[in-house]
């Protein structure tokens, strides 16, 4: 089964002659187990693309499938169920609470959903990330890299159909982004775990086993799907 499917997605910004056509048409699926890297020049869609993937925006028109349940005109509640218990989320800046230890912020997600920690997955997870010393610690005590590796663990910590990066290593330098990137395709790999991440760096791209190549709102390439 497909972790994720998008049938012609349209997405228009604005009205009349100043509207802007995002998405014109986007057609993907999204195989479970699988790395898949989201390219192209600023202004292709590639961002619009995920975060409507996502359920972080709305489409105009078209349907998406998450784990093959259609979430295209969900209510805002149903939406948001879904972005908790189906999604896993990585952001350019980590988005971690600062009041909280890393082991909080890796396990909020379970417990806003009112469910138990799988404590077998939770090690798993932090011991792959190397980060099981610093679970006491809160953000501004870790380094950046050490931040997006919690955001990694956060993300995969309630097994999610699928796990959605955006530029996560825009903030890292060169060694923390290589090793972002690596943790990201060791997921993949060794738990399964299915990752999209929209990166404009073409090094990034390469840890990927798929590349799609938007512009002007469309796919232009495909490459190892």
């Amino acid at each position: 089964m497909a972790a994720v499917t998008a049938t012609d997605l349209v997405k228009v910004y604005g009205t009349g002659r100043g509207a802007v056509r995002a998405l014109d048409g986007v057609s993907a699926t999204f195989t479970r187990g699988r790395f898949t890297a989201i390219m192209g020049p600023s202004g292709s869609g590639k961002s619009t693309f995920m975060h409507c993937l996502a359920g972080l925006d709305t489409v105009t028109s078209g349907r998406i499938s998450i784990g093959g349940t259609e979430v295209t005109g969900l209510s805002d509640r149903a939406l948001t169920a879904v972005r908790r218990d189906r999604i896993g989320f990585v952001f350019q800046a980590f988005n971690l609470l600062p009041q909280l230890t890393a082991r909080q912020n890796i396990t909020l997600p379970a417990e806003l959903a009112g469910r138990a920690v799988d404590s077998d997955l939770f090690e798993h997870v932090v011991g792959v990330l190397g980060i099981g010393d610093r679970l006491g610690h809160r953000p501004p005590e870790l380094s950046g890299g050490q931040q997006q590796r919690v955001a990694l663990a956060r993300a995969l910590s309630t097994r999610p159909d699928v796990v959605f990066a955006d530029e996560p290593t825009g903030n890292l330098d060169s060694k923390s982004g290589a090793e972002v990137l690596g943790f990201l395709r060791d997921s993949v790999h060794r738990l399964g775990q299915t990752v999209v991440m929209v990166t404009h760096d073409p090094e990034a791209a390469g840890y990927a086993d798929r590349v799609l190549v938007l512009a002007d709102g469309r796919i232009v390439r495909d490459t190892g799907a």
